[in-house]
């Protein structure tokens, strides 16, 4: 299989035009000529591994996808069945000269491999091609580097780019001289060629992690000064390019970078919203997660995860018109379940299938009556939501889901406030959830609330009689 997605092969080589004022590292990816290669297994393995799930058709648009996220020009992406990878080269002897000539006849700058290469394929393959040659794990990093825009962020991308390139053999070190992490293949203005000192590279390494231990403290204050107010707090995770960030806008009214593009998202977002029945949440929006992670990222990137673990409720977004969205499933379950999210902890996912939009009426009406058919199957858990964060389509159902998630375990007391007790009334609305309303021809006003542990304590101690209701639903 071939996809072509820029210039011709073989023609004569041309820069796409660069705007005004364009940052150096895209300029050069603009002119840089990549060949993207795909060496798939020639058979699926067995279930149970989300990347090999795939068609090899969709793990080459996804590689190519990634390639395209860093601007660099693509002439060509192609699959190349193999057997089973070779020590040296990754591939065949036979595919590796096949590969050659074609990069010689195309003036072909970068390969990228979307497969995973030890140091030594990498070096081998790269005097074989005589290009430069980057595999998934180090395409994923430059991205990372592009997009990384918080002090936080460029100390992980940075930390990960070193604990992946200190056993490698490797020309540019411009990740040391600069703040900004990415693109450490392609160069740039101010390069210097330094010598691969490990030791030093160490000593950068031991930096970062202090730094980085500062940034968890710095996080741990603020959630412990959130759970002192205290608001549940709810985390977006799914797959890449899922919509997490549409949602997001969507449920906030904010306006975080949203775009049909892998890895749009890489610096955690806050905000606070409110419920229906107003009580107030934490939503955060973290990073995509992607078939074979690469480990130096999950492990840099434990402190932006920590915000997943802490949560009371997880949204787990899927792309349900992607035609691999059970692989992805099962690559984002396998993340959760690396950081402690199963079994038990697993009851508090949410499963938000998105992009309704994108389906047609009958698929959308099929999947409707499936996600009522689940939740109707499983104990108490309730079924995936169907929603679309670009039309708004299901978000009524979405709210309803989380308050009904958060009601678990939660008090729901009833009393009733003088008439002329408005300072009250404004307390519990701050410090509770008003389920019901109702105002006597005296003008007393009764209320149901839910709240938790903490407040329906202090609830209890301002209004002592303040009396439970049980198995009480929302007017």
């Amino acid at each position: 299989m071939t996809r072509n997605d820029g210039a011709e092969p073989g023609g004569p080589r041309k820069g796409r035009a660069k705007p005004p004022g364009f940052e150096p590292e895209k300029a050069i990816a603009l002119d840089t000529r990549t060949l993207v290669v795909g060496p798939y297994p020639a058979a699926r393995s067995a279930a149970g591994e989300g990347l090999h799930l795939r068609r090899p058709e969709s793990r080459l648009d996804e590689a190519a996808g990634l390639t395209a996220a860093i601007d660099l020009a693509i002439v060509d992406a192609v699959i190349v069945p193999i057997r089973e990878p070779r020590p040296a080269t990754f591939l065949g002897r036979g595919k590796v000269e096949e590969i050659a000539a074609r990069i010689e006849a195309d003036e072909i700058a970068l390969v990228v491999m979307d497969c995973a290469l030890s140091p030594v394929q990498q070096r081998n393959l790269e005097q074989a091609f005589k290009a430069k040659v980057i595999d998934r794990t180090g395409l994923i990093l430059e991205i990372f580097g592009r997009r990384a825009s918080t002090r936080e962020g460029r100390l992980q991308v940075e930390l990960a780019h070193l604990a992946y390139q200190k056993s490698r053999l490797v020309r540019s070190w411009t990740h040391l001289e600069r703040q900004r992490g990415g693109f450490g293949f392609l160069g740039g203005p101010g390069e210097t060629q330094i010598e691969t000192d490990r030791r030093l590279i160490q000593e950068r390494i031991s930096r970062i992690e202090r730094d980085l231990e500062d940034v968890r403290r710095t996080r741990a204050l603020h959630r412990a000064s959130r759970d002192k107010v205290p608001y549940p707090t709810i985390a977006l995770v799914g797959y890449t390019n899922a919509g997490k960030s549409s949602l997001f806008n969507r449920l906030t009214s904010a306006e975080v970078l949203a775009k049909d593009m892998l890895f749009a998202t890489l610096d955690p977002t806050t905000r606070a919203i409110a419920l229906p029945h107003g009580l107030r949440v934490v939503l955060s929006d973290t990073v995509g997660f992607i078939s074979d992670l690469p480990i130096e990222l999950v492990a840099a990137f434990r402190a932006t995860l920590e915000d997943v673990v802490s949560a009371e409720i997880i949204l787990h977004v899927r792309d349900i018109a992607n035609p691999d969205t059970e692989a992805q499933d099962l690559d984002v379950r396998q993340v959760l379940g690396d950081l402690g999210i199963a079994g038990a902890a697993a009851k508090r996912i949410i499963e938000v299938w998105n992009k309704a939009d994108l389906l047609s009426a009958e698929e959308a009406a099929r999947l409707a009556r499936l996600t009522l058919a689940r939740g109707q199957g499983r104990d108490a858990q309730g079924g995936p939501i169907l929603v679309s964060a670009l039309t708004g389509a299901g978000m009524p159902m979405l709210l309803a889901a989380i308050e009904a998630k958060l009601a678990e375990g939660r008090a729901v007391l009833r009393l009733t406030l003088d008439a002329a007790d408005g300072a009250g009334l404004a307390w519990l609305y701050d410090h509770a959830e008003v389920l019901s309303r109702r105002t006597g021809r005296t003008g007393r006003v009764s209320l149901t609330l839910r709240a938790g542990e903490g407040e329906a304590g202090r609830i209890r101690r301002r209004f002592p009689d303040a009396k439970p209701v049980p198995d009480a639903k929302p007017a």
